[in-house]
């Protein structure tokens, strides 16, 4: 069996979505991580074979593109949850306690970090700095961000997302 044939190839809202990006930018390659955020946003993670048909499609090495999927923590390379929830473990959230933070959402969720809840809506994550040290501690699920984060404020804001 040919390595193409086990190739995912990329929907047409992807394809389009990607082509749109391309349009404003100097070269196929430099669209690179606009189309893994692409391609994430509609399979949820990047697998080997989508980086394969994403690398073909902006005509570029498979291993220059992992080498870019890689270095960027908020593209997912493995399979995640529905929801992913990453906590701040920058210097200023550290100083406001979230040490603390980390172990009471992994208490909440009943995971570690980089583990998955069994019901697959939760994936665990830290993540060296949010932007947002005004608010520290804080967290991040999916796109929205929380901070200051308390232990009471746990339920309720995992609640939103079940």
């Amino acid at each position: 069996m040919s390595t193409v044939a086990l190739i995912s190839p990329l929907s047409d809202a992807e394809r389009s979505e990607i082509e749109a990006e391309v349009a404003h930018l100097p070269d196929r390659e430099s669209a690179a991580i606009d189309a893994l955020m692409i391609v994430q946003k509609h399979r949820g993670w990047i697998s080997d074979e989508s980086l394969s048909a994403i690398a073909k499609f902006l005509e570029m090495s498979p291993a220059k593109l992992d080498g870019i999927a890689t270095f960027y923590n908020l593209i997912h390379r493995q399979r995640v949850g529905r929801n992913v929830v990453m906590v701040c473990d920058s210097v200023s959230c550290y100083v406001m306690g979230a040490d603390g933070l980390a172990q009471k959402v992994q208490d909440h969720l009943g995971i570690k970090f980089g583990e998955t809840t069994p019901d697959d809506c939760f994936t665990l994550l830290p993540i060296v700095c949010l932007g947002a040290c005004d608010r520290a501690p804080t967290m991040i699920v999916n796109e929205d961000l929380y901070g200051p984060v308390k232990e009471e404020d746990l339920a309720e804001v995992f609640s939103r997302y079940t």
